[in-house]
Parts: structure tokens; sequence; C-alpha cells
């Protein structure tokens, strides 16, 4: 068993890093107990059953609960923020939960805590992102357990937001205007470096109650990034012209149009530009002596996981989920279909589970993608918000504008809509056993709902109205073609 230490906590299990680092953790030894708000997040993951592993309800702001949840934990991983919540309040928040999570560790007997936050050297005028991450950093730091605090640029790795940005802005811009700060020096790092950081700390007691400071192999400006995803891509070369009037607000916002990420988490994203992050201090490379990654290598390794189709995490699935809402009281509007499929339930339900994506909705895709514009035009999430596997689906994942709700193989599958909408809408599907053409068959049932939220809810639903009728019509017959067909042959 590596060092003293043979419990673990992660506390952000389900996040981008988290869902990544449990498994690695496990490998290397460790028994992890998982502390999560949405447990059913991480129902499907393949390491959800190894030995050693536990998953528990964690409510993050109940101090004697976490306390309780941190017991017999020798170290605990603090990788949680609240980037994506409304308005300026996120800092505040993240603070508070911080020094909820300090007290419940001491109170708890942990030894250890290892944090991730952000580079940014303290002279400059950090972001208010930065200065959030730095803020929690420091709070962890003010109790009596050792914290090692990871500070790290941008991360590159296969659905990561700030992957995703450069990714998109490279592909659909071959001539940009971009603000000043794209010529700021920054040092990223691949998700495998950094995962290494994180599991390895705990074997190398000379890591406790230090600051560590982690860059890839590379120091580059934004600009060269885009140069150098632009040709990974098999593109030419970008034209980039820095100007002086892109503010912050104006970048998030023309991010938001461009990319799959909302203008709510590329506004702090964008503000971070302005910040040169390159590591100043070397000790991790002399305590964990590591071949760091270069930027082309990360990106090449990134792209290669994408298009095999196997992304651990994704920027997309990390934060709250809302479930299948109630639906009592209140005027709630209803669009019901069925259909008879000649493939039993377990066939159909796999169809279901492959729409979005790549594969599309099987009907009308173009009224889909304009319906995902107008959406991504008023703030919503449109429809480029990928998923994780074009063959697998989890609750609480994120297809386009809409999010699982609930999912139960071979019976149920539930979308709950996030775009820009007055009122509340999902998109159900029910599957039950039936006889179709004398041998077994599936009897699928689509429903629509739609709770209006004042007169503008109304006028929306009968707005939209005219084209359920070509739209899920053809939803639910591409679901039957697509089901009686056999599975194309392995590429």
């Amino acid at each position: 068993m590596p060092g003293a230490i043979t419990r673990v906590a992660v506390a952000g299990a389900t996040g981008y890093i988290g869902t990544r680092l449990v498994p690695r953790l496990a490998d290397a030894g460790y028994a992890v107990r998982c502390l999560v708000r949405s447990p059913r997040k991480l129902a499907d993951r393949p390491w959800r059953a190894q030995a050693g592993l536990e998953i528990v309800t964690t409510n993050l702001e109940d101090g004697d609960a976490l306390a309780t949840h941190l017991a017999g934990c020798q170290a605990a991983f603090y990788l949680v923020h609240s980037m994506e919540s409304a308005g300026a309040e996120y800092a505040a928040r993240d603070r508070h939960l911080a020094e909820t999570f300090r007290d419940a560790a001491a109170r708890a007997g942990v030894e250890r805590v290892i944090y991730l936050g952000g580079l940014g050297q303290p002279d400059e005028r950090l972001s208010q992102h930065l200065q959030s991450r730095r803020e929690v950093e420091r709070v962890l730091s003010g109790g009596s357990v050792a914290v090692t605090a990871f500070r790290a640029a941008m991360i590159i790795g296969s659905g990561s937001a700030s992957f995703e940005i450069l990714r998109y802005l490279a592909e659909r811009l071959p001539i940009m205007l971009t603000p000043r700060w794209v010529r700021t020096e920054c040092q990223p790092i691949a998700v495998r470096d950094v995962l290494f950081y994180l599991v390895q700390c705990l074997a190398v007691p000379g890591t406790a109650g230090r600051v560590l400071e982690i860059g890839g192999a590379d120091v580059v400006t934004y600009e060269a990034l885009l140069q150098v995803m632009a040709d990974a891509r098999g593109l030419k070369r970008r034209v980039i012209i820095p100007v002086p009037f892109l503010t912050v607000y104006l970048s998030s916002l023309w991010i938001h149009l461009v990319t799959p990420v909302s203008a709510r988490l590329a506004r702090p994203l964008a503000e971070g530009l302005r910040n040169r992050v390159v590591v100043e201090d070397h000790a991790a490379e002399h305590l964990m002596p590591r071949e760091r990654l270069g930027v082309r290598e990360a990106i090449g390794l990134a792209l290669e996981v994408e298009e095999r189709a196997d992304v651990e995490s994704t920027w997309s699935s990390a934060g709250p989920v809302a479930g299948d809402p109630d639906w009592a009281g209140g005027t709630v509007f209803q669009d019901a279909r069925s259909i008879a499929i000649a493939a039993p339930p377990a066939r159909v339900f796999q169809v279901l589970t492959q729409l979005g994506g790549r594969r599309g909705w099987l009907a009308h895709d173009r009224l889909w993608k304009l319906r995902g514009i107008m959406d991504r035009l008023v703030g919503g999430p449109g429809w480029r918000r990928g998923r994780r596997s074009p063959t697998q689906l989890s609750w609480g994942e994120a297809v386009g504008f809409w999010r699982v709700a609930e999912i139960v193989p071979a019976e149920r599958l539930t979308f709950r809509a996030e775009m820009r909408v007055p009122g509340v809408a999902v998109l159900d599907f029910e599957l039950a056993p039936a006889i179709v053409a004398g041998a077994s068959g599936t009897r699928l049932v689509q429903t629509a709902k739609f709770r209006p939220r004042g007169l503008a809810g109304l006028l929306y639903w009968y707005a939209v109205l005219p084209f359920h009728g070509a739209v899920f019509k053809g939803l639910l017959n591409g679901v039957r073609d697509a089901a009686v067909l056999p599975d194309p042959p392995p590429a």
C-alpha cells in the first residue's frame, strides 16, 4: 500500500477532473470514498463496482454530515467550484463551501487535503475566477490540516471547456478578431499530467503543506495554441487579428455564439486570458519527476480520444441536474404519440440512447439545428453541446439543449429541456413489450410536455405546435427504422 495513506475521499467526484481521478486512485491501491451530490451520475461508470470504492451522497454545506463521511480517510481531494453559478455569487459560495470542508476535515481527523486551483502571479490583477480559486486555496490552508495546493493553467484534455473553446474557434473561424490578450503567455498542461501529479503527491510526503505549480512542457501564447489546434485538425493557418475593443463581456458572447460553451462559463475563462499563467516555481517537477507532454502532443492525444469516442468526462456533464419535474398544479400541455416497432425494447432503447451528437435526431435534423441556433442567439446552450459517447448515455448528461432527467434501461428515457423557453419542457419516451406482426416487439410512447410560464409560455406553445407533427412524428419513425436495421459493422 503506498505510503501511510490507505483511504482517500474525493469531493467533486462527478466533475471533469474528479471522474477521471477516482479510477486512477483505485488503480494505485487506495480505497476511495466519492463524496457526491448526485450518485446517479456515476451509476454506469465501468469502475463503479471496483473493490474498495464507495459512493456517498453528501451535502457539502452540511458540516456535520461531511465530517462523518470524511472520517477514516487520511487524505481528501477538494475538486469543487461554482463557476457556472448565477451572477457574481459563485465566489462567495466557493468560499463558504471551502470553509465548511476545511472545518469538517479537521474534525474528521483528515491528515491532508489536496486542492487543484489556478496559476497566476499575485502581483498581477488576477481575474475574478482566479481570485476565487486563490481565495479557496487560502481558506483551505487556513485550518489545521496540511494542504497540497496545485496551481495549473489551461488543462488540455478531451471534453474540457477550454479545449472545446480552442477547437471550435480554430475549426470555425479562418479569420479571427481577438482581444489583445491572445498574445498573453500560458503554460497549458495535459489532463493526464494533472492526474499523475494528483495521484503521485499522496506517495510523496514532501508535497504536504506546499503550493505546487504545474504546467506542460511548452510556454506558448493563446494565439500559438489556436494555430497548433488548426494544424492538428488539418486546417490552414488561421488569420488572427488582435484588437483593443474586445472586452471580456464581448469576448464571452462571441465564444458563446461560436462554441458549445455558454457565455456564463466563457466569461471567467475569457477574463483569465489577461493573466500570464506560467510556472515560476518548479518544486513539483523535482518532487515528482515526469516527462510532461507538450502542447502539440496533448492536443493530438485529446483529438484521438474524441475520435475514438472514448471520452471519460466532459465539462457539460458537471454541475447540478434538474430532475423530472413535478407536474402537479397549473396548465400542462402534452403532445403524446405512439408507434409499434418490430424490435425488442432493449434494441429500441439502444437507438434512443444514441440520439443527438453525431447521429442527430433521425429526422428533420435541420429543424433541430435551427431551433438550437435560435436558442444560442438568446443565451441558451444550443445544439452543439456534445455527448461523452455516441453509444452510451448517462443520467445527468447533456445532449444538445436537453439533459437526461430519467433513464431506466429498456423502459424509460426522459430529456428535460435546458433551452431558453418560457416554461418547463420535457421529452419522454416509455417502452413496453408488445406483439408486433406476430412477434415480440415494442410499443413506444413519446410524450412532449410543457408547463407554460405566463402569457409568453402560452404563445410559445401554440407557435411551435404546428412543427410537432413533422418533428415528433419524424423522430418516432426514425427510431422505428433504426431499430429494425442491424448495427453497421465496426469500422
